[in-house]
């Protein structure tokens, strides 16, 4: 597996292409919800691939200098179960302990909070709806993670 991080065309095409296949063809979110104003040219994406196939990808942010805002995070349907959105998220936050962020927020799909709290996550909302899926709010302090 190969891990790619930056604002490539080619990183870009390839995000949207996992989230196209998770979030639209699977999960039925409009293409105008899941594209939105935040995938600008240079927005950065972490993305691993097998061979030349992308099989997950996450949307780097950070709300503020300290608080990174990890987005659209998705796995091939092929490579889920395998530890893949794990090693994703991990690395993300690493890239961003070393920008000094010091905390984590996410919305996470409700089906996906034991994923996230596996990974030391906290639910920190009472469940709400966004592209018409049942989420919460999740956050993680990286300062306490190596």
């Amino acid at each position: 597996m190969e891990e790619y991080f930056g604002a490539s065309p080619k990183l870009q095409a390839a995000a949207f292409y996992l989230r196209y296949k998770v979030f639209v063809l699977e999960q039925h979110i409009s293409p105008d919800l899941e594209f939105d104003s935040l995938d600008t040219p240079d927005r950065q994406y972490l993305v691993f691939f097998k061979e030349e196939l992308p099989i997950a990808t996450v949307r780097y942010q950070k709300i503020d200098e300290q608080t990174l805002n990890p987005d659209r995070l998705c796995v091939h349907p092929s490579f889920r179960k395998q530890g893949v959105g794990k090693k994703l998220l991990t690395h993300l936050e690493k890239h961003a302990k070393n920008e000094g962020c010091q905390k984590s927020i996410l919305s996470a799909e409700i089906h996906a909070q034991t994923f996230y709290e596996s990974l030391a996550y906290r639910v920190v909302s009472a469940p709400f709806e966004e592209d018409g899926i049942t989420c919460i709010k999740m956050q993680k302090d990286l300062e306490s993670t190596k």
